[in-house]
């Protein structure tokens, strides 16, 4: 992250004064290069990911900047964590129309800080441009772990149960209520209910407290983030098996749960709706007791979902117990 020009350009002045105090990470030489050094731990690889977010579609505009940050940040976290890699840091590319402030700059360097700090996920450059379109934040995140041990989505047996990470829906379900607030289905919702959605929406908790169980423990995993039934589907397609699931057994908050009880159309928001950047992975019976173990001790909530069979495709039982149609399994941008 650094301005190419003899003079201070507006770029440098934004790196200086914004960027500049996040470059704590000896490789990232201060952000007064073109790029950055990193050497992984010594018997180890490098876990490699990149997702961009966009105004107005992954995140509202007007949304705060500090977890648009955030945000930006930890989906890429929930990438590394769902192959089991450890974070080592972050390359930012930030493109930003016209109107951007100062106030909003520091905000949004805050929270990435903040972020960067909690996680253990250095800033360590990147790339600032002016654009005409939308404002648009790409990470690259760049994690490691012990030599030929990444769980990849491929993988997966028959036998093996479906598992997903924490609650599932509550972001979908907090994006539909921004754009739907007068929706039957929030209709009986408190204000600490409609608070919690619209708290998952705008910021994600990646699992990285779950790498290390993933890795000894998972025969295939992914990050939940197009979608629950899209994205086990893109796991059982590559793993060339077919996995069922309940939609009884889906594991709701409080929230989701009454917006469900309110519309049962719902469901289907939940199971496709996306952004919940949970983990659903697929595991042997003889492991799945001792990964339940490693997650409670790490805090975090796992429910069995379904199971893996011979076929392909996904299978959903509805709520009424009978086959559920799904109109579009996961989110899709074309």
């Amino acid at each position: 992250m650094s301005a190419k020009l003899g003079a201070q350009s507006g770029e440098e002045r934004i790196i200086g004064r914004f960027f500049r105090p996040l470059a704590k990470h000896p490789g990232a030489l201060g952000f007064a290069d073109d790029a950055a050094v990193l050497v992984p731990p010594a018997g180890h690889e490098l876990v490699l990911t990149v997702d961009a977010v966009v105004a107005d579609v992954h995140f509202f505009a007007d949304d705060p900047a500090d977890l648009v940050a955030k945000k930006a940040l930890r989906v890429n976290l929930s990438d590394l964590a769902a192959k089991g890699a450890e974070p080592l840091g972050a390359l930012l590319s930030l493109s930003m129309p016209a109107g951007v402030t100062d106030e909003w700059l520091a905000l949004f360097a805050r929270g990435l800080g903040e972020d960067c700090d909690r996680f253990n996920c250095p800033l360590l450059g990147g790339d600032t441009t002016g654009t005409g379109g939308a404002l648009t934040i790409s990470i690259t995140a760049v994690g490691s772990l012990s030599a030929g041990t990444m769980v990849q989505r491929r993988g997966a047996k028959a036998g093996d149960a479906v598992v997903v990470t924490g609650t599932i829906g509550d972001a979908a379900l907090g994006l539909k209520l921004r754009r739907e607030p007068d929706a039957k289905a929030f209709a009986k919702l408190d204000a600490a209910e409609g608070a919690y959605l619209r708290g998952r929406y705008l910021l994600p908790e990646p699992r990285l407290a779950l790498a290390a169980a993933l890795r000894q423990s998972v025969s295939a995993a992914m990050d939940i983030s197009d979608g629950l039934a899209g994205d086990l589907g893109k796991l059982a397609a590559v793993s060339g098996v077919r996995a069922s699931i309940e939609a009884t057994r889906m594991p709701l908050s409080d929230a989701a749960r009454a917006v469900v009880a309110a519309d049962g159309r719902t469901i289907e928001t939940v199971l496709t709706g996306g952004d919940d950047y949970e983990i659903v992975a697929a595991i042997p019976e003889n492991r799945l007791s001792a990964f339940e173990k490693a997650a409670a001790a790490a805090g975090v909530a796992v429910t069995t979902i379904g199971r893996i069979e011979a076929g392909e495709g996904v299978s959903v039982v509805g709520l009424d117990g009978q086959p559920l149609h799904l109109k579009q399994a996961s989110y899709s941008h074309f």
